[in-house]
């Protein structure tokens, strides 16, 4: 009995020992900041391809950060992509994220690249995209109203209650939108403009592609996105259209990073090499996402924004995507924009 009972249990033991292996092995957690569509599409893709279950969370980037940062002590996520890069290297310079250099570096343009250096190795840029709006051309006829063209249109009394944003807390696409207008204008400037603009946001939503959204379904007549989330409805045959505003505009570099202390680190690598590949940046258009690509042989949707067409400004990433920086102007945008809505 006594020998049976001994016997099982190292059968148990051993059991035990290669599930966990074969856990190990076999499986990761993304934190995805994309579109859901794009973020299934790209798990499904690399279980496809290696093998690896990928177990996936879909959020915001301030959310993906505020998360990972919560989870310090214990990490349950092994790797971020995509979402503004912003959050990325905040998270780098907090030590969040581990360096990494993979061997797909040199096919990558050099904004990319840069994002790397800049962070130390910690993150990478996946995707280039330019900051914008769109209009409901449908909604704008009926009201008769002009159609905006400009930054500083939206702060106008004819659009009051008419424009949508998404909160810089928790998407990286309206913190992109605050450090533009910063950059543009001036701290001062741009944060009288914000309050000005505030009178005329019916909605500070949590997703940065949600405004584009609610402007083709007719639900705000302008909505703040970053211009291809703007195009997306447009291809569905909804009545958006885009606006690079006259002023010029920011921009994001989509990134991704591995988390430190991440506990599938190895099938983490897989994946950031394998993301990094032209094959899996050519999904992005399959799933209706149209951004710009880092992958220099991966090809450019022709629905993508054509960069040298419209004004960007000369982004300061590692100023704006500064832990310092980025705290300090959320911080001004409670005091001073959300406190008064």
């Amino acid at each position: 009995m006594k020998r049976t009972l001994t016997v099982m249990a190292l059968a148990t033991t051993a059991t035990l020992g290669l599930a966990g292996g074969a856990s190990a092995q076999g499986k990761m957690t993304m934190y995805c900041g994309v579109q859901e569509e794009w973020c299934q599409l790209m798990v499904n893709e690399f279980k496809a391809k290696t093998g690896i279950d990928v177990a996936m969370t879909r959020k915001s980037s301030g959310e993906i950060f505020a998360q990972i940062k919560a989870e310090a002590s214990n990490p349950k996520g092994d790797i971020w992509w995509g979402g503004t890069g912003d959050p990325h290297l905040q998270a780098a310079e907090e030590n969040l994220t581990m360096a990494y250099n993979s061997p797909m570096m040199k096919e990558l343009h050099p904004w990319s690249v840069s994002q790397h250096k800049t962070s130390g190795g910690k993150t990478v840029g996946i995707y280039l995209g330019a900051l914008g709006y769109g209009y409901n051309s449908e909604t704008l006829k009926k009201k008769g109203i002009a159609a905006p063209k400009c930054w500083a249109d939206l702060a106008k009394p004819e659009y009051k209650g008419e424009v949508q944003v998404a909160n810089p807390h928790a998407s990286g696409t309206a913190y992109t939108f605050v450090a533009t207008l910063v950059q543009l204008w001036g701290e001062d400037k741009a944060f009288d403009f914000l309050k000005k603009m505030n009178e005329n946001v019916n909605q500070y939503t949590k997703s940065g592609a949600a405004p584009a959204q609610a402007t083709g379904r007719g639900e705000t007549l302008i909505g703040i996105s970053f211009l291809h989330d703007v195009v997306t409805p447009a291809t569905k045959g909804l009545p958006v259209v885009s606006v690079a505003p006259c002023e010029g505009t920011g921009f994001e570099i989509g990134s991704m990073s591995i988390i430190d202390g991440a506990r599938n680190v190895e099938q983490a690598k897989k994946f950031y090499d394998w993301a990094l590949s032209a094959d899996a940046q050519a999904l992005g258009a399959k799933a209706a996402s149209f951004q710009n690509p880092s992958n220099k042989a991966a090809p450019l949707p022709k629905e993508a924004t054509k960069m040298e067409e419209i004004s960007l400004i000369d982004y300061d990433m590692k100023k704006y995507g500064s832990s310092a920086e980025r705290t300090r102007l959320l911080s001004k945008w409670d005091a001073e924009i959300k406190a008064t809505k």
